[in-house]
């Protein structure tokens, strides 16, 4: 396969950890080649959360350098606006859960949010992709990281990892208790995808 560069991102709290453990699972059992690294920042304050995923040889960083995403993930649009903004290459793809945390310095007045179309504008002056995931009737906010892998899965965007193969990895790296429910937001964002 050729090289392939990730860039996940959130809020800490929302999973970026599941959803980066659940793709570099996925990858790997499909014999990728796969380097990446977290980077946390105040996440347990509600700040940006970061992971990289590299998938190929020839990286010598974990890190996806500025400019090279060829796919941006992110669960919140602010996030997915930066990183569109900073890391997303031109005619690279956008996958991100239309959800809102707005940082301290806009509810301070100090910044506007991005809007919807924003982050359109941002996509396009990219050559990009852009793809919007939302669930009307998700059970739990916390699952909005399991509907983001969901749609992931269905556009079929790393080379070999299919719905099938991320389930699987899905199923690896959830608990039990909490497996049935997110199993099923995991299939509604996937058939959303395929419509």
């Amino acid at each position: 396969m050729s090289a392939k560069n990730l860039h996940l991102s959130g809020v800490g709290g929302q999973g970026i950890g599941l959803l980066a453990d659940v793709l570099a699972r996925a990858c790997i059992a499909v014999g990728h080649t796969l380097i990446g690294c977290d980077t946390h920042g105040l996440a347990q304050r509600g700040g940006t959360v970061v992971s990289h995923l590299r998938l190929g040889t020839g990286s010598l960083s974990p890190r996806v350098p500025v400019g090279q995403a060829d796919v941006v993930i992110s669960l919140e649009r602010l996030e997915a606006f930066r990183a569109t903004e900073t890391m997303l290459r031109q005619g690279g793809t956008v996958v991100y859960y239309d959800t809102v945390y707005q940082p301290m310095h806009v509810r301070l007045g100090l910044n506007s949010y991005p809007t919807v179309g924003d982050l359109n504008q941002a996509a396009e002056a990219h050559r990009a992709r852009l793809e919007r995931v939302f669930l009307e009737a998700l059970p739990d906010p916390r699952m909005q990281n399991v509907a983001l892998l969901g749609r992931v899965a269905s556009m079929r965007l790393i080379e070999n990892v299919t719905s099938d193969t991320i389930e699987h990895a899905l199923v690896e790296a959830l608990p039990p208790a909490v497996l049935e429910k997110n199993l099923a937001v995991f299939k509604q964002a996937a058939a959303n995808g395929e419509n």
